[in-house]
């Protein structure tokens, strides 16, 4: 059932390109994999996206039908399949949280909310499996192996993206009639750490990701946001390149500029976005995918790959540019708690919903949790950030 059509107006002809050569690579089964064959969960999710932000509701509906036909009973997906076979059985907290992102989006493509009420059951489980890493502090563990053990740290980009997927959660819960206030605690209390206490995410920060997926996640918005963008920005853009994926390589990659941009896109920073954007055209290749990377010391592809997922990224930051989507919004504009943000205040000036549990209690307690208890919880945390490895918290 749907409420109304909402308008979906076509995409330009370059992005609708980008768009089927997505399409091109998806498997009969609904799958949408690397070059070279492996299946993750977050990368599907983002090739789906971009599917639906094309107007191609048929392979996106295809694509999250695999997402329910693949997930465990625990809730999770295994980390990697081939060909229909797991491969890497252990699983990915920020993978699972993904799915709820993909399916607030096709919501907000289609208003369909029969199509949400079918996805619901798998994020509903993500959710809660997502939600079982998460440490008393509020971080959530990185992953859970192939034996069950949770993993030993936590992931700085990893956490901004489940705090998105918590977000796109809690609006979904509401929108089929369940709703848990149980997640919203874990919400706030997952923005607040991010926002305030690197010291709980493992140090990665020669990765871009790091640098900018607090701002992309909405953890950081405002002030606090604009300045960390700023702060980095010598160290990681190339004008007229790109986004280094590491500091101390010769490489640049089309996912991370993409994502720079949807972050400055998120903070109002709307012609730098489009100034950077207009890099990654470089990497298009003539059937309108691009290429993975640029290592210009060499002078060469690298890898020497067309991803799918890259020109997803693609598709989305075309769209936040250029609203030829109704989901054009999921990154500036995600679903918000009034107890983790207000317009365009950030978490980080919200208080944790467990002052204990991190460390802030006596700041908090000494202020009532006012403005100034925030700085005060700001200046406990050591300097220290986290990504994942390159192309995004995959």
């Amino acid at each position: 059932m749907q409420d109304t059509e909402p308008p979906r107006p076509a995409p330009p002809a370059d992005v609708l390109r980008t768009g089927r050569s997505i399409a091109a690579a998806q498997l009969p089964d609904g799958a949408i994999g690397w070059p070279d064959g492996h299946v993750d969960p977050w990368d599907h999710v983002e090739c789906a996206m971009a599917l639906s932000a094309c107007g191609l509701t048929e392979p996106a509906r295809r694509a999250y039908r695999w997402l329910r036909g693949t997930q465990r009973a625990d809730g999770s997906w295994p980390r990697t399949t081939v060909d229909g076979e797991v491969t890497d059985h252990a699983a990915e907290s920020h993978h699972a949280a993904y799915v709820a992102v993909g399916v607030w989006h096709e919501f907000m493509i289609s208003g369909d909310r029969g199509f949400a009420g079918q996805m619901w059951p798998a994020v509903r489980d993500a959710i809660g499996w997502v939600l079982d890493l998460q440490a008393p502090r509020g971080e959530v563990a990185w992953e859970r192996d192939a034996a069950g053990r949770p993993g030993a740290f936590a992931l700085l980009s990893g956490n901004s993206s489940i705090l998105h997927g918590l977000c796109c959660a809690i609006a979904l819960a509401e929108l089929v009639g369940e709703p848990q206030p149980d997640w919203e605690l874990s919400a706030v209390q997952l923005g607040h750490v991010l926002a305030c206490h690197p010291e709980a995410f493992a140090d990665k920060a020669r990765f871009a990701m790091d640098w900018y997926y607090p701002v992309l996640s909405g953890a950081v918005r405002g002030a606090a946001a604009t300045a960390r963008l700023a702060d980095g920005w010598d160290t990681f853009v190339l004008p007229g390149l790109g986004v280094r994926c590491v500091s101390d390589q010769p490489w640049v990659t089309v996912a991370e500029t993409c994502e720079l941009v949807l972050a400055l896109d998120a903070c109002g920073l709307r012609e730098q976005a489009a100034e950077l954007f207009g890099a990654v055209g470089r990497q298009r290749h003539d059937d309108g995918s691009y290429w993975t990377g640029w290592q210009f010391a060499d002078q060469a592809h690298f890898p020497a790959e067309r991803s799918s997922w890259t020109s997803a990224a693609v598709v989305l930051a075309a769209d936040a540019l250029t609203a030829f989507s109704a989901g054009a919004a999921i990154f500036r504009a995600p679903p918000r708690l009034s107890s983790v943000s207000t317009g365009p205040a950030a978490v980080d000036t919200r208080p944790p919903a467990d002052p204990e549990a991190c460390g802030c209690a006596p700041a908090f307690l000494l202020s009532s949790r006012s403005s100034r208890s925030v700085t005060r919880c700001r200046r406990r945390s050591v300097p220290g950030r986290a990504a994942t490895r390159c192309g995004g918290p995959r």
